[in-house]
């Protein structure tokens, strides 16, 4: 396995950097500038033409992607196939899921699974992009859209609802009872002031104007953290919005937005019992939400 390992660093490296991302990985100029020249002494050709601080592919380098990049997915797959062939109830599994999602929900069911299989240790990806299971960026996706690609399996667990929630405070402040004429006056959070985002409220029954979303974040932990602080009504989970103290459901009878929970793992993965015996304990939780 570790000769697997190693093989496949390898062409992943090799591509990145003839890719020339090596931002993405956080690299400084020295660090890439030593790897580029220890691998353009291994190989023996000029990978990059050094151009003040940027690094220009050369030719070669140009005419080498493309092979580098078939030999990174090769190696890819077959640390998948290899991985996929491990019963043994140890080992890491890596879970992505949204930020929001990590925070609020995952955390108890990591502690199920620590309690169920202590041997294995889990690693949590909290992000707002897709991760690539097929690249093995993480072995188990908890998603909002089922995927299309055809060497991932999935399964729907149960449907989620959202609704509107505003801190007592601000509700106060606001005047009660909340009526629609309120909430039409009142300032709100969302991911952005986008039509998207306006259509969304409208859906609620809310015609709001951009100009009532005074602080906007791609960040759901920082909606709901101005959210509780009482500086604007905003979207939660009912599972995470109802436990909440500091607020409450705007009104109690509006609609929610529904959205379904999909589990999804790479098919090769599906053989390891470490993976199986996680996506099980994910799946057997995560159906106690539908509802809430």
């Amino acid at each position: 396995m570790n000769a697997i390992l190693r093989l496949t660093t390898y062409f992943k490296c090799l591509f990145i950097l003839l890719s020339a991302a090596g931002r993405v990985l956080g690299l400084t100029q020295p660090t890439l500038g030593r790897q580029v020249s220890a691998l353009e002494k291994e190989l023996g050709v000029a990978l990059f033409d050094r151009v003040g601080k940027r690094l220009v592919l050369t030719p070669s380098g140009l005419e080498l992607v493309d092979h580098v990049r078939q030999m990174s997915d090769a190696a890819d797959r077959i640390s998948m196939v290899a991985s996929g062939q491990s019963q043994e109830l140890d080992g890491e599994v890596c879970i992505t899921a949204t930020e929001a999602f990590s925070v609020f929900l995952l955390s108890p069911i990591i502690n199920k699974i620590r309690q169920a299989f202590p041997a294995i240790s889990i690693e949590v990806l909290a992000s707002d992009r897709l991760s690539n299971l097929s690249r093995r960026e993480a072995d188990i996706a908890v998603r909002n859209i089922r995927p299309t690609q055809p060497d991932l399996i999935a399964r729907k667990i149960c449907d989620v609802s959202a609704r509107l929630y505003g801190a007592s405070v601000y509700l106060d402040r606001l005047g009660r009872p909340i009526t629609k004429q309120i909430l039409s006056q009142a300032d709100y959070t969302g991911f952005a002031r986008s039509d998207d985002m306006i259509d969304t409220f409208r859906g609620l029954g809310l015609p709001l104007k951009a100009q009532q979303f005074p602080v906007v974040s791609e960040n759901i932990l920082v909606q709901w953290e101005l959210v509780k602080l009482g500086g604007a009504l905003g979207m939660m989970m009912e599972s995470v919005g109802d436990e909440e103290s500091l607020v409450e459901r705007v009104q109690a009878d509006s609609a929610s937005l529904q959205f379904p929970i999909w589990l999804v793992a790479h098919q090769q993965l599906k053989s390891s019992n470490r993976i199986r015996a996680v996506f099980e304990v994910l799946a057997d939780s995560l159906s106690m939400l539908s509802g809430k």
